[in-house]
């Protein structure tokens, strides 16, 4: 399915870059947009064949977001928070999945995994209530997953978890505005003593132990998979995926450029701007090849039933936030070797800019904190995060 993925969302590619303009300042990705990609089965790639989905392979889901970011910052950011949260579900207990996917294997999910929110124990499950920021397309979401903390007796917290809260138990607020992604429309949830039940709750710790427990009804290497690489990578590949549009652009722009200072001359024939490309275009394809070999690795122990090892999954997060760095530092030289006209608002090259700065900027893609957790490991010292 994934080639059929990819080949419908090209089709839909001319569109969406036409309308990419309008998304940054209108701030909202059109329903027009969301019911194309869903149609083409981008949100269902990661889905499991239980409930519909095509339970595929995760590269071939990172190449399609890296399409679809490079056309659109702000839609392709929008496309893989959305379509990573249907794999995410499949963690879950089947009861919960069954929930979701009872009115169709369609259903979008949104997230906001910062442990905002504050859970009580009660009967039957625990009583949820906070107010959780940057939840990116979640206008278009019946359910969100939001990240809380167990609170004790004591009002101290005891644990960290994830639950799941359907639309009708929590508010939207409007106030999302950015200097980049704008169209993400990353809202705020608000939610005021919601039940959830234990079964739409899972512990983060047991999630990076890779003892969720919704393995025991998707068995396929998808579900087997550690969350701090499945999550990070498809963060990451949007970012890379707009630095490789903003490439693509860049080159297709420059062509018939005649430089009106520094002595004039075709802008192609600078030495500078040869160098600038060619730096720029290694940035991103090593970005590429090294986040999608690590993925490719462990999907392969996944599929073996085998153990992954620490190191590997250590390896992915070292490059997949370096993979992220690359593709600023890509987007960075295109940028300042673009000239000028590249500060005016709504130019390809500056919105490629503002955007994949923004996405740089998520947890997932600390790069200081993901290095220091591979040096760590390489030590031996004992690394413990629940994005490994």
């Amino acid at each position: 399915m994934s080639s059929e993925v990819l080949e419908a969302v090209r089709g839909l590619l001319p569109g969406i870059a036409e309308r990419a303009r309008s998304v940054d300042e209108r701030g909202r990705i059109p329903a027009e947009t969301v019911r194309d990609l869903t149609a083409a089965g981008v949100f269902r790639m990661l889905q499991p064949t239980r409930y519909g989905g095509a339970e595929d392979d995760p590269v071939a889901f990172y190449e399609v977001i890296r399409a679809i970011s490079a056309a659109c910052g702000s839609t392709g950011w929008v496309a893989a928070i959305l379509g990573v949260h249907s794999w995410h579900l499949g963690l879950f207990a089947d009861e919960a999945q069954q929930e979701v996917w009872a009115s169709g294997p369609d259903t979008l999910i949104a997230s906001s995994y910062a442990p905002i929110g504050r859970l009580t124990p009660v009967d039957g499950g625990f009583e949820v209530t906070g107010r959780w920021s940057f939840s990116s397309g979640c206008e278009f979401a019946d359910w969100a997953l939001l990240g809380a903390l167990v609170v004790g007796a004591e009002g101290r917290p005891v644990d960290f978890m994830t639950v799941l809260v359907p639309r009708t138990d929590y508010e939207i607020r409007e106030v999302w505005d950015s200097m980049g992604l704008r169209g993400t429309a990353s809202d705020d949830i608000v939610v005021e003593r919601a039940f959830v039940p234990s079964h739409r709750a899972m512990r983060n710790f047991e999630q990076a132990q890779l003892r969720n427990p919704g393995r025991k009804v998707n068995t396929g290497p998808l579900y087997r998979m550690p969350f701090g690489t499945v999550f990070t990578s498809t963060v990451a590949a949007s970012v890379i995926g707009m630095a490789a549009g903003c490439h693509d652009h860049y080159v297709a722009r420059m062509q018939d450029r005649i430089r009106l200072s520094l002595g004039g001359g075709r802008f192609v024939e600078d030495e500078f701007a040869q160098v600038a490309v060619a730096r720029a275009a290694s940035e991103i394809d090593a970005a590429i090849l090294q986040t999608d070999r690590n993925v490719r690795e462990i999907h392969e122990y996944a599929a073996r039933g085998e153990k992954i090892p620490m190191e590997l999954r250590l390896r992915a997060r070292r490059d997949q936030v370096r993979g992220t760095e690359r593709a600023i530092q890509a987007i960075d030289i295109l940028f300042k070797t673009a000239g000028g006209n590249s500060l005016h608002r709504g130019n390809v090259i500056e919105r490629a800019w503002r955007d994949a700065h923004a996405g740089s900027v998520h947890v997932a893609n600390d790069v200081e904190h993901a290095l220091s957790m591979y040096g760590r490991g390489v030590f031996g010292l004992k690394v413990e995060d629940n994005l490994v």
